[in-house]
């Protein structure tokens, strides 16, 4: 069974956030959670400000798309980095095989 794959989207702060632009983001968060995408998301502690939001994805262009469409990055207040991680767990022995 080939391991899961999921896509962690790091986000950083770029502007100062508004009450508008943040109910936005929240509205794009459950509906990636309706949808099954959403794994966790959250603000990062420290500078520099920002946060990570882990998706289910088919793909690093999929979830490329679903980090585009999140209103932080589409409207300039966020930057980001997407990353694959191979999910290691006890159900696939933690990758040993």
């Amino acid at each position: 069974m080939k391991p899961e794959v999921l896509y962690i989207i790091q986000l950083t702060q770029q502007k100062k956030f508004t009450p508008k632009i943040i109910h936005a983001h929240v509205e794009h968060l459950r509906r990636l959670d309706d949808d099954g995408k959403l794994v966790i998301a959250g603000p990062l502690e420290g500078e520099p400000s920002g946060g990570m939001v882990i998706v289910r994805a088919d793909s690093e262009q999929e979830a490329l798309s679903i980090a585009e469409e999140d209103p932080f990055i589409a409207q300039g207040f966020e930057s980001y980095q997407v990353r694959a991680m191979t999910l290691s767990c006890r159900e696939n022995n933690y990758l040993l095989g």
